[in-house]
């Protein structure tokens, strides 16, 4: 089954590289303004973690919300109110552009983790924050301290009761189309019990494509699934529960997706 007929595009206009440039620039001077407010609070913050982490998806709301639209983007939730509703749980989503990432921030719950590769800490004023926010990074390179750190972050997610935001795919696509799951969001299911939430986005690898094109204006659809239980999934069996979730995401993306 194919992406549902009114996840199109809609109204559509591909931006100049001069209005791009233009648009990028505002959303990075955004960013640079809020970042330095938080980096006012999150000292202040430093032995709660737990607040810190929810001070910073506060930040998250402001600047993913402001970044997702100055790039263009018109987002379009189905059933938003499943976000809230079904936590705590583990979110996915896929991930074809650099939007996903401001998308995520603004979507995710309160009281929801993210787990970043260790490479957002070359992003400018984001990066050092998302450090000072509690958030783990993981290093890709190494397969080990990768399973360790997730581990240890459910672990930290289950005794609070906190969600967590994962993109299965691990990066993202160059096609634009919807890549294998990585088993990474099962193993942290297996560890906390908590129930998966899939989040499909459509539009995202249009509106920012991946290697420097132009930004286009659009309708980002942002569709959010039924949970997934997971109490009965186990180790044994774990590429059929990999399966199982990213067949969800491939019945609701169109072909091009």
């Amino acid at each position: 089954m194919g992406a549902p007929e009114n996840m199109g595009i809609g109204r559509s206009r591909r931006m100049s590289k001069a209005e791009t440039y233009l648009r990028m620039g505002v959303g990075m001077v955004w960013m640079v303004l809020t970042s330095t407010v938080f980096f006012v609070i999150m000292p202040l913050l430093w032995p709660w973690r737990v607040l810190r982490l929810k001070t910073c998806n506060v930040y998250g709301k402001i600047t993913g919300w402001s970044l997702v639209r100055v790039v263009g983007a018109r987002p379009v939730f189905h059933h938003k109110e499943r976000i809230k509703s079904q936590s705590p749980a583990i979110y996915i989503s896929n991930h074809v552009s650099t939007l996903d990432m401001w998308m995520g921030m603004w979507v995710c719950p309160i009281g929801g983790g993210g787990l970043a590769k260790k490479e957002i800490t070359r992003v400018p004023g984001l990066g050092q924050l998302y450090v000072l926010s509690g958030h783990p990074m993981i290093d890709r390179s190494n397969r080990e301290r990768a399973i360790a750190t997730m581990n240890e972050m459910a672990a930290f997610m289950s005794k609070h009761r906190l969600s967590l935001w994962l993109w299965p795919e691990g990066t993202r696509s160059k096609t634009g189309r919807l890549q294998p799951f990585k088993k990474g969001f099962v193993h942290a299911a297996l560890a906390t019990g908590m129930p998966i939430v899939p989040v499909v986005v459509h539009n995202a690898a249009y509106i920012w494509p991946r290697k420097g094109g132009r930004f286009a204006t659009g309708d980002l659809h942002i569709q959010v699934l039924d949970k997934v239980e997971t109490t009965e999934w186990r180790a044994e069996t774990i590429d059929d529960h990999v399966r199982e979730v990213r067949d969800l995401f491939a019945r609701e993306l169109g072909e091009e997706e």
